[in-house]
């Protein structure tokens, strides 16, 4: 028998991965969804994932698991125009 032990950045990652495939599936049943309270309870679990997802990111970003990127100012800014430019092109 292998008692092969998973490293703790391993769980992490796992649960990070986890989370987050939940939030998309969750999404996905939130927009095939006609009831307003099925589609309501979804949302608020979505929700719950989402928040789960960020706690774990946060763990291992604290504990040098998780590299991020900073972006440039300039893409920053950037990516705000053009959302607003899609925003007043289709009016939502």
């Amino acid at each position: 028998m292998n008692n092969t032990t998973m490293s703790q950045q391993e769980i992490l990652n796992d649960l990070l991965n986890t989370e987050k495939s939940l939030v998309k599936l969750y999404a996905s049943n939130i927009t095939e969804s006609s009831c307003p309270n099925l589609r309501q309870l979804m949302f608020s679990i979505m929700n719950e994932c989402s928040q789960d997802q960020y706690t774990v990111f946060e763990q291992m970003r604290n504990r040098n698991m998780y590299q991020i990127k900073t972006a440039p100012q300039n893409d920053i800014v950037t990516a705000k125009q053009t959302v607003q430019d899609l925003k007043n092109k289709t009016g939502m």
